[in-house]
């Protein structure tokens, strides 16, 4: 997609421009990760992934900026802080097949350990360039990706992003990185037996252009 120059002088149109250009370059990124992060075709595709607690923390107020890059927000020159992470992989049924139409939703606290929620009462500032939440569409193939922020401790629990799938399926679940410390003192992640742990756990690379971090979470519904 190519993307107008705006007139010379139109500072709103150049600042627009900018944040277009740099959705298109998340999102081939992100489709980047989906293709050089290898896919283990083991516990993720092999049993349903589990569900776990929404939490309390689900957006009250939704952001005016609602796609799948999370590391820019409309309206701010910046983006956020913390390392950014290409996160990609697709939603399947138990037989392997692509579901399309699947909205994926993902939120998590910001890398100050804040959730953007008016509960979160945390004495952190929040990170004006953080858009804690976006939500993807998947076509044909069942790949969604998203350009977040590594996830980091919270109080009380081991770093974790949140997932709402709906369709004709729902699902809603966490999920967690491997080789994390905090994952062995986490109670929700320890409630899931060993195999669901291996479902809900992704390994972290280097994305292929060595600069931001790349993981894959394959989800696999239940019909």
């Amino acid at each position: 997609m190519r993307i107008p120059t705006p007139p010379l002088g139109d500072t709103g149109g150049l600042r627009a421009a900018r944040m277009a250009r740099r959705r298109i370059l998340a999102g081939a990124l992100a489709g980047a990760a989906l293709a050089g992060v290898p896919w283990r075709a083991g516990a993720q595709s092999r049993i349903a992934t589990p569900r776990q607690t929404e939490g309390p923390f689900y957006p009250d107020r939704l952001p005016a900026d609602d796609d799948n890059d999370l590391v820019a927000v409309k309206g701010q020159s910046g983006i956020a802080r913390g390392e950014i992470l290409l996160l990609a992989g697709t939603v399947t049924d138990l037989a392997g097949k692509p579901l399309a139409g699947a909205r994926v939703e993902i939120w998590q606290c910001d890398a100050g350990g804040r959730y953007h929620h008016s509960r979160d009462s945390s004495s952190a500032a929040p990170d004006p360039n953080f858009q804690g939440w976006g939500q993807f569409v998947t076509a044909a193939d069942g790949a969604y990706r998203f350009r977040t922020i590594k996830p980091v401790l919270y109080p009380g629990r081991t770093p974790h992003i949140h997932f709402k799938v709906s369709g004709k399926v729902g699902l809603v679940t966490q999920m967690y990185l491997e080789g994390e410390p905090g994952n062995a003192r986490d109670g929700l992640f320890n409630s899931l037996d060993p195999r669901e742990r291996a479902a809900v756990s992704v390994r972290v690379d280097k994305a292929p252009d060595g600069k931001a971090l790349a993981a894959r979470f394959d989800i696999v519904l239940r019909a």
